[in-house]
């Protein structure tokens, strides 16, 4: 439960944002890795406790005391010398399974702490600079990841500090309830992953039959090492290995998708369909649109002419209501003089090509403002125009 009290309440936000390492325990701030100096003249690091007035079992009211409580020696000034000024009390107590051993008391001004933000700052600065003017490099803005036992998230494997920062988690709470499906993990699909598995979508379904090889490294995110080549996985074991490091709601399916398994797609609210065979492309399309189940078809055309690599990158979506400009715009059937067939690895157009679907798919879920309303998009390479078609009303 902490890590949604921290995300409903602005202050611990912005102490998790500021960097301090913050859990919450029963109805306890804990503030970690507080650099103080021990009565032995040494830097050591102690933690502080805070008493939290729990509005609701996600809200947090104005600290209703002053006192704080720290875990460990008496914090002291450079000299070795006990802070009596704040330190009014040492003696053991324990909080919701927390053991503390000093009692804290420095009183602001008439209103009182007005958050937990002021009232930890205060406390900190006053400790901490004691231990910096022995050390100015000690501090207490780790920027650490903190996970306690009740502030798991049911999407990723550590807090969204980067929506947090941003005031954006309510937009991101429009992703919560989609089911997402990526066919094809070579090049595009796997940077669509990439871009997926940092939102809090429901589950992500990754679709490869594929080994991954040494081609696809260079044209997919990150970088994979020699050992991950050797083991002749399944690009989406290597993928979901990878991508588990963030989201917890990945799913691997190491086949393909063909008339045996496609009834699988019929769990997903949105596919990202990023394959290369027309085949391919014509019956999952057909089969998601009987279904009425949206989805981005991305794919590009590259030619080399004159020594030079030109060509296009297409982003095409479909949906329950718009869907007749497919047989139009997909490319259903097998086109022979794409090199793109024969592997060159251009990954800044798979970057692209990415990018752009993912783009519209949050333009579509209405985190992205949309006034053009295009369901056919191409960026052509040499020219470097943008063509936007199918433009719905």
């Amino acid at each position: 439960m902490s890590l949604l009290q921290i995300n409903h309440n602005p202050d611990l936000k912005q102490l998790r944002n500021d960097g301090y390492e913050i859990t919450i325990k029963g109805g306890h701030l804990c503030v970690h890795h507080i650099p103080y100096v021990s009565p032995s003249g040494m830097i050591l690091y102690g933690m502080m406790i805070s008493k939290l007035d729990l509005i609701s079992n996600l809200k947090i009211g104005k600290p209703n005391t002053h006192v704080a409580y720290f875990s460990g020696e008496a914090p002291c000034d450079g000299k070795g010398s006990i802070l009596n000024k704040i330190v009014i009390g040492s003696q053991k107590q324990v909080f919701d399974g927390i053991e503390v051993n000093h009692t804290l008391s420095s009183k602001p001004g008439p209103q009182g702490y007005l958050n937990q933000y002021e009232k930890v700052v205060a406390y900190v600065r006053l400790i901490e600079a004691q231990a910096q003017s022995i050390d100015p490099k000690v501090t207490a803005r780790t920027f650490k990841v903190m996970i306690d036992d009740g502030s798991e998230d049911q999407h990723f494997m550590y807090p969204d500090t980067n929506s947090s920062r941003a005031n954006i988690e309510e937009l991101n709470d429009k992703f919560t309830n989609q089911n997402i499906a990526i066919i094809g993990l070579g090049g595009t699909g796997s940077y669509v992953l990439d871009a997926v598995s940092k939102t809090r979508v429901n589950s992500i379904g990754i679709f490869d039959g594929d080994q991954m090889k040494v081609h696809n490294a260079f044209r997919s995110p990150g970088a994979y090492s020699i050992d991950d080549l050797n083991m002749f996985e399944k690009k989406v074991n290597i993928l979901y290995k990878t991508y588990s490091n963030i989201s917890k709601v990945i799913q691997p399916y190491p086949e393909f998708i063909s008339e045996d398994n496609i009834n699988k797609l019929d769990r997903y609210s949105f596919v990202f369909v990023c394959v290369d065979d027309a085949d391919s492309r014509k019956l999952i399309s057909t089969y998601l649109i009987d279904k009425g189940i949206p989805f981005i078809d991305v794919g590009m055309g590259v030619l080399k002419v004159n020594n030079q690599l030109i060509g296009m990158v297409r982003t095409t979506l479909v949906t329950r209501e718009y869907h007749d400009h497919t047989k139009d715009r997909l490319p259903l059937t097998q086109v022979d003089n794409n090199d793109y067939n024969d592997n060159i690895q251009i990954c800044e157009l798979n970057m692209l090509n990415a990018a752009k679907a993912v783009i519209k798919w949050k333009k579509f879920s209405l985190f992205f403002q949309d006034l053009l309303l295009e369901h056919h998009s191409v960026y052509s390479i040499n020219d470097s125009m943008l063509h936007n078609d199918e433009v719905s009303t």
